[in-house]
């Protein structure tokens, strides 16, 4: 197995990261956690002409028909840039209409991929939705069934978020306003299979984030001056950012290798999409730490961008699956094929 892009997926990686880094950058997203409905204007559309928002979606509904790993190389460089838009909860959004009849999968997948309609997502035992506050489509779990609900249909109670840019939502509604997308086997099988693309995708992030957080340290140790030399060459501070480029180099195979994994429907998807989730959340922790403390009180300022970058990577952490909750998976699974072999 080769754990790396090919060349057309670091393409559109390079692609992404060029558009961002112009469209995208800290002021940008530090104006976007205070003010408006905290998203970039104007960034939406050019994201839709790239073909980043229906990158999974089929060709002949207005997407470009890629696979998860792909998507994992876009969303690297949206965790990179600290991207304030639901990104991810409309690949989700897309993965779940794919269990749709072809009237629902036409009516939708279009106007997502095209940016005209922004679409959500919330599963299982998840208490919110994020970005509800810019969402025309709610793709929302009954016991085990799969709703397509539209913003007039639904009501929502504000949360306080760590990120200031990721809106978090209670959202109030019944089942008669909505429109059943699958139910039974099939909704269950498209949720299963959703909330791992959830888990990963944010894992990507993660994984962006915390490259991010340790170029933008090391940026920050070449100028920083104590005692008349730069703080970088201390043996000390070359130990933090180590640490956190290790956690970082170990954790980035095995998130692509649970994006193989989706994309081939492997039979241990599940355990390997936990793994991932597992070990990006633990990466981007420690860069965190390490960042903050090679920056010091700096690093606590709104006015950094390490802030935004931090409470991201926290707030993901924290999203589609904790740490703990993976490694519990995994553990489950594990424990599984130990009794299938004994017996």
């Amino acid at each position: 197995m080769r754990f790396a892009f090919t060349e057309e997926q670091a393409m559109l990686a390079s692609s992404v990261r060029a558009l961002l880094a112009k469209e995208c950058d800290g002021p940008r997203v530090r104006a976007a956690w205070s003010t408006g409905d905290g998203r970039i204007a104007g960034l939406w559309e050019k994201l839709a002409a790239m073909g980043v928002l229906g990158c999974t979606a089929p060709e002949a509904l207005g997407g470009l028909g890629l696979g998860a790993v792909d998507a994992v190389a876009i969303m690297e460089e949206a965790g990179r840039a600290a991207l304030p838009e639901p990104l991810l909860e409309t690949l989700v959004a897309v993965e779940l209409l794919a269990c749709a009849d072809d009237d629902v999968r036409a009516r939708w997948l279009p106007s997502i991929a095209s940016g005209k309609t922004i679409a959500t997502v919330r599963l299982g035992g998840a208490p919110y939705a994020s970005y509800g506050n810019v969402a025309d489509l709610f793709l929302l779990q009954h016991n085990d069934e799969l709703h397509a609900v539209t913003r007039d249909a639904v009501t929502l109670d504000a949360q306080t978020s760590v990120d200031g840019s990721r809106r978090l939502h209670r959202v109030t509604w019944t089942p008669e306003k909505a429109t059943c997308v699958c139910r039974g086997a099939a909704a269950r099988a498209a949720i299963a299979e959703a909330d791992d693309r959830g888990a990963l995708g944010a894992s990507a992030e993660l994984i962006g984030l915390a490259r991010r957080m340790i170029e933008v340290t090391v940026e920050y140790v070449k100028i920083r001056e104590q005692f008349g030399k730069p703080i970088g060459s201390f043996q000390a501070v070359k130990h933090h950012l180590a640490d956190a480029l290790v956690a970082v180099e170990m954790a980035r195979p095995v998130v692509l290798r649970a994006a193989w994994s989706v994309a081939t429907s492997n039979a241990e998807r599940a355990t390997h999409v936990s793994m991932a989730k597992a070990f990006a959340s633990e990466a981007a922790s420690i860069a965190s730490k390490k960042a903050l403390q090679c920056h010091g009180a700096i690093g606590y300022s709104f006015e950094h961008d390490l802030h935004l970058y931090m409470k991201r990577a926290w707030a993901l952490a924290a999203a589609w699956g904790d740490a703990a909750h993976h490694r519990a998976r995994v553990g489950a699974a594990v424990f599984q094929k130990h009794i299938e072999v004994r017996s």
